[in-house]
């Protein structure tokens, strides 16, 4: 009996989430009370890892990980781990970037309107035995009919500027990344550049990813070009807005009014705003509401259960090519993929290094570099030290001098979709071909050595060539009987003008090498391979 994988979640984490985990029969230890040089200690026990925005994965805690298969964030960001270490060694990273878009973007809305009406210390000043009406109701300003320059137009700024209309805001956006008709669509207005958005804004807020890029997008150089009395918001990451810069836009008096949730360093009791009452702060609330938590913790739990179940994780922030919209279409045939890659060197007659994967049918009509990916995986599968997956494939592959080229025919001519994987071996040209049958897209072995078949994967198979003569089933089928091994299914592909046929067998338990040898033999086959998927 194998060990259980183990995954540790070194954050707090909804409970439904861990309960996942254990379900899917992984051991789950809770490390949350671990400081960085026990996680460091500790790491090499666990095949998943999962945080959330306060524990940092180094390059050294990826090191560590011997066994490191994925890192999971509960959360959006991915800030806090080093991506480009995991992708060296071959750990996926994947993240929960659905789980909290709309708690952030409710967040968002409600800074906005706090910052409008001084609400935050208004409250504080009366719970503390004061009633300063004057001071905070006089600058107080209404929503509608102001404009909201948000930039960054994902799914956080989606939600805030569909909000923001309902309020009666007018919306302008700057996301250079989202095409001028679906701006259209939204009833939003476009900002070719940031400059607009800081000239017209009455109130602004920023939903922009972290990166070399992003960090330091507004400093004194934008704040001067903001219209006076602006009010400004960042729940998006903490460096985005030069907090330094913003401090000192709030002392010239450019900036009426602000609301940070996020900080260049966390946890954190200090900041160059935290002096002025006209900012209202939150420790990195726009995550936290019950919904959120929930949302997060089951997501990422069945994201780093996929990974170590050998399954495509959809939300890997380290593969090249996520299959984004197309996921839908071209899923259900990464395992088929797969099994190909593993069959067609398990048939080979010796090493082989160039392949060519032919996608016909509707599935054609799509980008299937990932499935190929998946073809690669088959093919190097037990072949390579460590972890083989969509991160590090395509490399392992470049340095064994292994090449895959993709055809397209997206006529379907025998089969609604269909993936053949060539390559030529020893012996000449070798291929095998599958599909996937009904709504549960079972796979499908359907041409074998260019023989048509019609067999089912299964983990133990062998398949058989032998001159096309009477009695050979019957020979074939009495010998593995001998072995005391049984057979499930039998696929058999004639090659009449030739006078062969090849069969296809699966069985309870593989044959072994001389089981193998004395079948070839004893049934005068032509040849005969093992064959694990």
């Amino acid at each position: 009996m194998t060990d259980k994988k183990k995954v540790l979640v070194k954050e707090k984490l909804a409970p439904e989430g861990i309960a996942y985990l254990e379900e899917q029969g992984f051991q789950v230890d809770v490390g949350t009370e671990w400081d960085a040089a026990e996680l460091l200690a500790r790491i090499p026990e666990y095949n998943g890892l999962i945080i959330r925005s306060a524990t940092k994965v180094t390059a050294d805690v990826i090191q560590a990980g011997t066994k490191l298969q994925v890192v999971g964030r509960a959360g959006v960001g991915v800030d806090n781990v080093d991506v480009a270490a995991a992708t060296k060694r071959g750990v996926i990273v994947v993240n929960a970037p659905q789980s909290n878009v709309l708690s952030a973007a409710e967040h968002t809305v409600a800074l906005i309107m706090a910052t409008a009406r001084n609400i935050p210390q208004a409250h504080a000043d009366l719970k503390d035995g004061r009633w300063e009406k004057g001071k905070w109701g006089k600058g107080g300003v209404e929503l509608r009919g102001k404009t909201l320059g948000i930039l960054g137009l994902g799914r956080i700024g989606f939600l805030v500027a569909e909000d923001a209309r309902g309020l009666g805001m007018d919306v302008l956006a700057y996301d250079p990344f989202v095409p001028a008709e679906k701006f259209h669509e939204l009833g939003l207005k476009r900002a070719d550049n940031p400059d607009k958005i800081y000239r017209e804004a009455d109130f602004i807020t920023v939903h922009l990813p972290k990166n070399a890029e992003t960090l330091g997008f507004i400093g004194d150089e934008e704040f001067a070009k903001m219209k006076d009395g602006v009010r400004v918001v960042n729940v998006a990451r903490g460096g985005i807005i030069d907090e330094d810069a913003w401090a000192r836009a709030v002392e010239s008096g450019k900036v009426a009014a602000s609301a940070v949730d996020v900080y260049p360093k966390e946890p954190t009791t200090e900041s160059p705003l935290f002096k002025y009452e006209s900012v209202i702060a939150t420790p990195h609330l726009g995550a936290s509401t019950v919904e959120a938590q929930l949302r997060a913790g089951t997501i990422i739990a069945e994201q780093v259960a996929a990974v170590l179940n050998g399954e495509f994780a959809s939300n890997a922030v380290n593969i090249p090519l996520a299959p984004g919209e197309d996921a839908d279409e071209l899923m259900p045939f990464l395992g088929l993929c797969k099994q190909l890659g593993k069959l067609v060197v398990q048939l080979a007659e010796g090493p082989v290094d160039a392949f060519e994967i032919g996608y016909g049918g509707g599935i054609a009509r799509y980008d299937t570099r990932i499935l190929t990916l998946g073809v690669l995986q088959g093919v190097l599968a037990d072949k390579v030290d460590g972890p083989v997956n969509f991160v590090n494939v395509q490399n392992i592959a470049e340095e064994r001098g292994i090449t895959a080229k993709e055809t397209k025919q997206p006529a379907a001519i025998d089969f609604l979709n269909l993936i053949t994987v060539a390559t030529r071996d020893a012996q000449g040209e070798l291929s095998v071909s599958g599909t996937t049958l009904g709504p549960k897209h079972r796979p499908r072995l359907v041409k074998v050595y260019r023989q048509d078949v019609d067999i089912e994967p299964a983990p133990h198979m062998v398949f058989l060539r032998y001159s096309d003569v009477p009695g050979m089933i019957g020979r074939i089928g009495t010998k593995v009987g001998e072995f005391g091994i049984n057979i499930g299914q039998m696929g058999v592909g004639r090659d009449v003008k030739e006078h062969e046929a090849m069969m296809g067998l699966t069985i309870d338990e593989p044959l072994t090498v001389e089981q193998l040898a004395d079948l070839v033999a004893s049934c005068d086959l032509l040849s005969g391979r093992r064959v694990e998927l």
